[in-house]
């Protein structure tokens, strides 16, 4: 299955709702997979992306609606990487 990597970035209204209901990461893990994709490995970070996401889903269409619906909300801003086995992107050259 396609592999992505979303960086998230929360806005000041993101980082109130997390300050106020820290489950609500795992809520919004579980509205990824009623899109179709997976939350694979999740990170908080320091700098400039607040959380680093490895998400599994079965194509670009699943993905970008995911990055979509979670852009709509307002509470975060999101870039999404395809990422390619190393392997494969060998194999491809």
């Amino acid at each position: 299955m396609p592999t992505y990597v979303m960086l998230s970035t929360l806005s000041s209204e993101g980082v109130q709702t997390i300050r106020n209901n820290p489950a609500r990461i795992r809520e919004v893990n579980a509205e990824i997979e009623q899109l179709g994709a997976t939350v694979k490995a999740q990170w908080a970070t320091l700098g400039r992306f607040d959380f680093v996401n490895v998400v599994e889903a079965p194509d670009d269409a699943t993905m970008s609606r995911v990055s979509l619906e979670l852009g709509s909300r307002g509470t975060g801003k999101y870039e999404t990487l395809a990422a390619i086995p190393i392997d494969e992107f060998i194999a491809q050259l």
